[in-house]
């Protein structure tokens, strides 16, 4: 027999999640929720229609919403599920995810308990942190259900003040909170060094803030993709916005999403940008600045899953889709031991360490830009840089990767005044 998941955005059904018994996973948009004056896709990926998606193509957009590599071995251990059965997983952790979308065994009601919260004391979240390392997204513990992308140990979080929760019971969450990586020093003030700084030089930038309790380093992100609606009667209430990255919105699954396995090209971002965006001009010009930026600090990691779309106003008549804040930049070239081939050719160019400025000249015909304009930028961001960077407060760790930053900088610099 057919397993069935309800999927919602917010509090709407918009369609069902289902798993037949040779274990293809189908999805299909409910007759209401397409014949409603506020009806949105669910994904780029999933335009609006009557027939049912196969597997195929809409796996990018729903497996997009998973944990990767060892950390989704380790959760369906934990589970006593398929590593490689999405729909078995989003089953038992769908509740809380990134954007607005939760999924319901079909049958069950909706949670509506939106204020359940475990608040958690220094030592308990300490805890939480070195549980992380062998319990992923905490996935199996009572009331908690959630889920989030990417392969770095990382768990939703509920902020007020300075207290931290966790959601449970399918209450929204406030922050994402990332452990550091005993692999890589100082992992957690490098990113929060390079976000700061992407903040502090007027790039649409996630707020971070580093912390740390009983020795252990953790930064929290404030999530984008959450925010309170103000009401003239009741207490702000705390609401998800829809969102979805670059690998689901093209529909590429996530084990693909470096581009020299299948992932997103910048050229494809471009043109995913021209394609959705409300705002394009304003879009394409956060897009550039986001990948000049990752050059100058060294970030050889942003591939199509660390960039987004937003969504706003969804079921409205006035819906928005932009290019989300940037969020997951650090600098990867600090670490000697991280390769130096990047996520996405640049200009033609897949080596860091080989990108010059006729490079950024093919970026910009990628983009469909004035070559001019995009070189003038990147010389404008390394002067931005170069002033900004020294003025944010840093330790010995961010003092070493700032003083590397900068050296990139000159280095680059260099190579556009010859």
């Amino acid at each position: 027999m057919p397993k069935s998941l309800d999927v919602y955005l917010q509090s709407d059904l918009v369609g069902h999640l289902s798993q037949d018994t040779g274990g293809q996973m189908h999805f299909q948009y409910v007759e209401s929720w397409l014949g409603g004056s506020g009806a949105a896709p669910l994904s780029q990926s999933l335009p609006l229609r009557k027939e049912r998606f196969s597997q195929k193509e809409c796996r990018g957009y729903f497996g997009g919403i998973l944990p990767e590599a060892s950390n989704r071995e380790i959760v369906a251990r934990n589970l006593g599920i398929s590593a490689r059965n999405d729909f078995a997983m989003l089953k038992e952790i769908g509740g809380e995810c990134a954007g607005a979308v939760t999924f319901v065994p079909t049958g069950d009601r909706l949670p509506e308990n939106r204020n359940s919260h475990r608040t958690l004391s220094s030592s308990e979240l300490a805890v939480v942190l070195r549980e992380l390392r062998k319990r992923p997204l905490l996935a199996g513990q009572e009331g908690i259900r959630q889920s989030l992308a990417g392969a770095q140990d990382k768990v939703p979080v509920y902020l007020s003040g300075d207290e931290i929760s966790l959601p449970l019971y399918g209450a929204p969450s406030t922050h994402v909170l990332k452990p550091a990586v005993e692999r890589f020093e100082g992992v957690v003030q490098n990113e929060s060094l390079c976000m700061r700084l992407a903040a502090a030089i007027g790039l649409p930038t996630a707020k971070v803030e580093a912390r740390s309790v009983e020795g252990m380093d953790y930064l929290l992100v404030e999530r984008y993709d959450r925010v309170y609606r103000k009401d003239s009667i009741h207490e702000p209430v705390l609401e998800r916005l829809h969102q979805e990255d670059f690998c689901q919105a093209l529909g590429i699954v996530s084990e693909m999403k470096y581009q020299k396995e299948g992932g997103p090209s910048l050229k494809q971002c471009f043109a995913l940008l021209r394609k959705v965006s409300s705002a394009p001009i304003i879009d394409f010009a956060h897009l550039i600045d986001a990948v000049i930026f990752n050059h100058l600090v060294g970030n050889n990691d942003a591939h199509g899953k660390n960039f987004s779309l937003l969504y706003c106003g969804l079921g409205t008549d006035d819906p928005h889709v932009g290019f989300a804040p940037l969020y997951d930049i650090l600098s990867t070239v600090y670490y000697p031991e991280l390769s130096r081939t990047m996520a996405m050719k640049l200009g033609g160019e897949y080596s860091s360490a080989k990108v010059w400025p006729h490079n950024f000249e093919q970026l910009a015909e990628d983009a469909g830009l004035e070559k001019s304009l995009v070189k003038g930028r990147v010389a404008e961001m390394v002067k931005e840089i170069r002033t900004v960077l020294p003025q944010i407060p840093s330790d010995e760790i961010t003092s070493s990767i700032a003083t590397r930053i900068l050296e990139r900088c000159e280095l680059i610099q260099g190579r556009f005044e010859r």
